[in-house]
């Protein structure tokens, strides 16, 4: 337990209301209950020793793992595979339904499918990110686990009789661990329950936990049997789908950036960020991903959710947050774990997130992009929805020429940032059309005359003779990746002089080898130290930027390139380092509805390609 497992090397499981991460040793090293922007119970992702952890693995002999998840759901099979035996660890959460609740269940089914095999159950969890101290009662059904705030029960799921040679259940250091030997066709396990404090555990019959699994199992074919994409990349985008449905809340629809916290842009850094919350820009662009899919009731519930945004917007001197909690709270108070060292000793490992009181003008345009798009998908807005939407593009009309911190959250101070001029462009531009499209009452005189401000200023100032490129703010040469959406936000055609003029310099200063960086820190300082990864949202950026500007054989190629990237189990987190190794926060939201909306779009141009 003293070395960290590659950030890739975990596969995701969840119950769309918190999610865990299990790593290719059979490792629970994340876990987070009762809500995914809760306390850790199992923090080994962020300190071996004392985050907490619950490993499964096989004792005493030689083995090689690897993982798969069941087609067509987010059942996790981690399989380990020795000269004596095939062993194999199910891992998966039985939906927890669209009420919150402090009841989850994670399952841990093992089982040998050829040979024999001796497994080590070491179950270690640390309350409260390690910080709350627990007591533990030993039952012959399992253990239960309380602290002041939560209780975790440990259920055993029947073993075939204990034989000679095996060690019973040992107690050690506020956890307990055992040893199992398992002949083929025998199975057993744990079944974990936060929230309930019965007098006793019980135990899961094997018959059971092949229920709940199979409960769980049709829940997540019954759901991906709703998506439409029959394309060319139809493997990679439904895991893209699940994976983004994993990461939903089911009581409110709102979809969080990333369900883990502190995991670090740069090992040995300090950009270590706390994404498990609902950014406003992320969950807006997922509409584009839903809709071309087909998943109309997630793009239903969502609504709901920004319409109670939008209207909470009303008495704000700012109407909305970058980010909330995924209730709807605004409350991110940043803080510092500093008893933790951090993934590979990168700290500090952060929790909550300062930046979500940072002014980002560009967020408006996402908003009002997805309501325009799913209005046109025939999801109309109401009346109430539209009337405080009229009030916040006001808003937008009285503030969008200040400077802003910008889409990356820097912390080095507010610039007029170009991509925040265009999302504000874009924010008007769609709002005239849901006026006019719909006739519905706004002053769209002024919402014209600014829109049309934005784009002479963007072109006048955003773009740098001397580089023959809009860069990333007004008073600087520095080129931005987060242009390269400018084409397929209807701002500029991808056939004029000025954007292939563009895309030329990013291909010359920002691409390496299909991956592309966001911006280059040294030129343009951020307030933080050190470097960072290429950026996986903006390479699926570049590969549209390239299609849609008639690069098709280029586009494709980038796009098969990236897939290389992606862990065993094709999920993506934030960013990749040179070496090709995952870091930041995993999986991350944004990567996988870049990659969705990009195989729509690189689809139906190959298609219409002569």
């Amino acid at each position: 337990m003293d070395s960290y497992p590659a950030v890739e090397a975990h596969g995701l499981i969840g119950d769309l209301q918190t999610a865990a991460l299990v790593a290719m040793d059979g490792t629970l090293d994340w876990f987070c209950a009762p809500r995914f922007d809760s306390p850790s119970l199992f923090g080994g992702l962020l300190d071996r020793r004392k985050g907490g952890h619950f490993q499964v693995s096989p004792d005493g002999v030689e083995y090689v793992s690897k993982q798969l998840y069941l087609p067509g759901t987010a059942i996790l099979i981690t399989r380990f595979l020795s000269a004596d035996g095939v062993g194999e660890l199910v891992d998966f959460m039985p939906v927890a339904g669209d009420q919150p609740t402090d009841r989850h269940r994670l399952v841990r089914m093992l089982r040998v499918v050829r040979g024999t095999m001796r497994f080590r159950v070491d179950c270690q969890p640390r309350f409260n990110y390690g910080r709350d101290p627990h007591e533990l009662d030993d039952y012959p059904e399992g253990h239960v686990f309380r602290s002041s705030a939560l209780s975790l029960t440990t259920n055993m799921v029947r073993y075939p009789e204990t034989r000679p040679g095996e060690q019973g259940v040992r107690r050690e250091e506020g956890g307990w661990w055992a040893i199992a030997t398992l002949r083929e066709g025998e199975s057993g396990g744990v079944v974990l329950e936060t929230g309930v404090s019965p007098d006793r555990p019980r135990f899961y019959t094997p018959g059971e936990v092949q229920e709940l699994l199979e409960q769980t199992r049709d829940f997540w074919r019954r759901w991906l049997a709703r998506s439409r994409y029959t394309g060319r990349w139809r493997e990679m985008v439904e895991r893209s789908a699940i994976t983004l449905k994993l990461m939903t809340y089911a009581p409110t629809g709102a979809l969080i950036a990333a369900p883990t916290a502190g995991l670090p842009e740069q090992i040995g850094g300090e950009r270590n960020w706390d994404y498990r919350y609902t950014w406003i820009r992320d969950a807006t662009i997922s509409l584009h991903a839903l809709l071309a899919l087909g998943f109309t009731d997630e793009t239903w519930q969502y609504m709901h959710w920004v319409d109670d945004r939008v209207r909470e917007a009303r008495v704000r001197e700012v109407p909305l947050q970058i980010m909330y909690r995924v209730d709807g709270s605004p409350d991110l108070s940043e803080e510092m774990l500093d008893h933790l060292e951090g993934y590979r000793g990168s700290a500090p490992v952060r929790v909550g997130n300062g930046a979500a009181n940072q002014l980002q003008l560009d967020i408006y345009g996402d908003l009002l992009n997805g309501l325009h798009e799913a209005d046109s998908h025939g999801l109309q807005l109401s009346r109430q929805l539209w009337l405080d939407t009229v009030r916040l593009v006001d808003w937008l009309c009285e503030h969008w020429d200040q400077p802003e911190d910008g889409i990356w959250e820097t912390r080095g101070g507010r610039r007029d940032f170009t991509y925040g001029r265009l999302m504000s462009w874009v924010a008007l531009d769609r709002a005239v059309r849901l006026a006019q499209g719909r006739g519905r009452p706004a002053d769209t005189d002024r919402w014209v005359r600014d829109r049309n401000q934005i784009y002479e200023q963007i072109m006048t100032r955003g773009f740098h003779p001397g580089r023959g490129a809009f860069v990333q703010h007004y008073a600087t040469d520095v080129l931005d990746a987060s242009l390269l959406t400018m084409p397929s936000v209807g701002f500029i055609a991808p056939t004029d002089p000025m954007w292939q003029s563009t895309l030329r310099a990013m291909d010359a200063e920002l691409v390496s080898d299909s991956l592309v960086y966001r911006y280059d820190p040294k030129a343009s300082p951020d307030g933080l130290p050190g470097q960072e990864s290429t950026f996986t949202m903006c390479t699926f950026w570049y590969v549209r930027a390239l299609a849609q500007s008639g690069r098709l054989e280029d586009a494709t190629l980038t796009l098969e390139k990236m897939l290389t990237y992606s862990s065993p189990l094709g999920l993506y987190s934030e960013e990749i380092a040179p070496t090709g190794e995952q870091t930041g926060n995993f999986p991350q939201a944004f990567s996988h509805l870049s990659l969705i909306g990009t195989a729509v779009d690189l689809d139906r141009l190959l298609d219409a390609a002569p």
